[in-house]
């Protein structure tokens, strides 16, 4: 029996950077012409076949939904050549795709991987989300808590007001409560229309972003991916799954999921080293958007690995033509 191969994430990060190069490139043609579904599968097929160039034997997930809903990358769908570790594998091959169709800020290609069995098989359902960025006390935060708490304890630990602190949140008609609640506090937020693991990732770089803390329900494979980053990043999140009716129970039944009431920490999402790859498709406050001049294309990828804590900004540049 020939040796089980190891999962060595520093020879593997350049390849998933590809793969997030490739799926934004790939989508680049939709950008601003109003047709999500075009451009998000113009960046699945793509960062499919990139996929299955790796040296993996990978299985998705969290992808584009179950098998019967989503034709590529769906949860299950095994990927790579075969000839290498094991990997789980959590992706969202656009993320925003209204934000990509409509040219908005923070479109972006997402995927992480990291060795079999190290992510929480999340169910396409939501995930009550909170998260803040690194160097606070553990617990200083949580899903129990009332938004206005969350406020004040965070703005004591900073050693500010609460006036001082900024939340971002999805903007839904489910979050009214929420936002009239952080408002009251004196609180600022930024509303966000789509893309929520950017969401999250804008807490580990607050001097950057100007976002202390992220809360809201948004998806739940969503929340993996971003627990993924923070993994890599720092910082503290917990998510929650929030089921609507039976038959998403049974989607997290099917998934191995048996506390419906559990609160996840991002450690217990993702509970070893992954790598994590974005690139942007839109220009946005993370990175950089696709940009075009005379016979070239750019790129710009963040590719991260928990192992060593290394942050890499990668700009790629190419001829149009090699597209």
């Amino acid at each position: 029996m020939s040796p089980k191969a190891e999962f060595h994430d520093r020879m593997l990060s350049l390849g998933l950077a590809r793969v997030a190069e490739q799926a934004a490139l790939a989508s680049a043609d939709w950008v601003g012409r109003g047709n999500e579904k075009a451009a998000d599968q113009a960046a699945v097929n793509a960062m499919r076949e990139q996929l299955n160039l790796l040296d993996i034997s990978g299985v998705v997930v969290i992808g584009e939904g179950e098998r019967d809903e989503a034709p590529m990358l769906y949860i299950g769908e095994e990927v790579g050549n075969g000839n290498g570790p094991g990997v789980d594998i959590a992706l969202d091959p656009l993320e925003g795709t209204t934000l990509t169709a409509k040219d908005m800020p923070n479109a972006l290609t997402v995927i992480a991987m990291g060795p079999r069995g190290s992510m929480l098989h999340a169910p396409d359902t939501y995930m009550e989300k909170l998260a803040i960025g690194a160097g606070y006390p553990e617990g200083l935060v949580t899903l129990d808590m009332p938004p206005a708490t969350r406020i004040s304890a965070l703005a004591s630990e900073k050693g500010c007001a609460p006036s001082d602190i900024t939340v971002c949140i999805l903007e839904r008609p489910r979050h009214e409560d929420m936002i009239a609640e952080v408002r009251s506090t004196g609180a600022s937020i930024r509303l966000i229309t789509d893309g929520d693991v950017a969401g999250v990732m804008h807490c580990a770089e607050s001097h950057i972003t100007g976002i202390d803390m992220y809360m809201g329900t948004g998806g739940a494979p969503e929340g993996v991916l971003a627990a993924a980053a923070l993994k890599c990043m720092g910082g503290q999140m917990y998510g929650r799954l929030v089921f609507r009716n039976d038959d998403e129970r049974a989607r997290a039944e099917r998934a191995g999921i048996t506390d419906f009431d559990k609160v996840y920490s991002r450690d217990e999402m993702v509970t070893q080293d992954v790598i994590f790859a974005a690139t942007g498709v839109t220009n946005g406050s993370l990175v950089s958007g696709i940009k075009r001049e005379p016979g070239w294309i750019t790129t710009e990828t963040l590719l991260m690995r928990s192992k060593s804590g290394s942050v890499r900004r990668m700009s790629y540049r190419t001829p149009v033509d090699s597209i």
